[in-house]
């Protein structure tokens, strides 16, 4: 006798509710006052936060490890690793837009190199 192919209770469903939270990037927050980065991957060594730990979920009484600010003077910055500047200014510019701010630093201090070389490169003109 043959059993009915009933269909097993999507398991699916559940794994993704419960992941969802895992695989949402985590926003790194900077301190205005004096430029410290809280990156929740790495967590807090100096006021016990563990990694992976995000910015929302930090005790009322943790503080800037630099300078000792409080939760509200950080301003949300993204996650790592995306495009610096605006979403809305994406598609203006030469494709420099859509780069992270440290190739854009490469990009400008290279630049600088380049030209100081290019100017430097006279003085063998005499």
């Amino acid at each position: 006798m043959e059993t009915p192919n009933v269909p097993e209770p999507d398991s699916q469903a559940s794994t993704t509710e419960s992941t969802s939270d895992v695989t949402e990037p985590l926003d790194r927050y900077e301190c205005s006052p004096c430029g410290y980065v809280y990156e929740p991957l790495k967590g807090d060594s100096v006021g016990g936060i563990l990694a992976r730990t995000p910015f929302k979920d930090l005790p009322v009484t943790w503080r800037c490890p630099v300078c000792g600010a409080r939760k509200n003077v950080f301003a949300n910055i993204g996650p790592a690793g995306n495009d610096a500047g605006f979403k809305a200014n994406y598609g203006y510019g030469f494709g420099v837009n859509t780069m992270t701010s440290s190739q854009k630093s490469l990009l400008i201090f290279g630049g600088l190199a380049l030209a100081g070389i290019v100017m430097l490169s006279f003085y063998g003109l005499n």
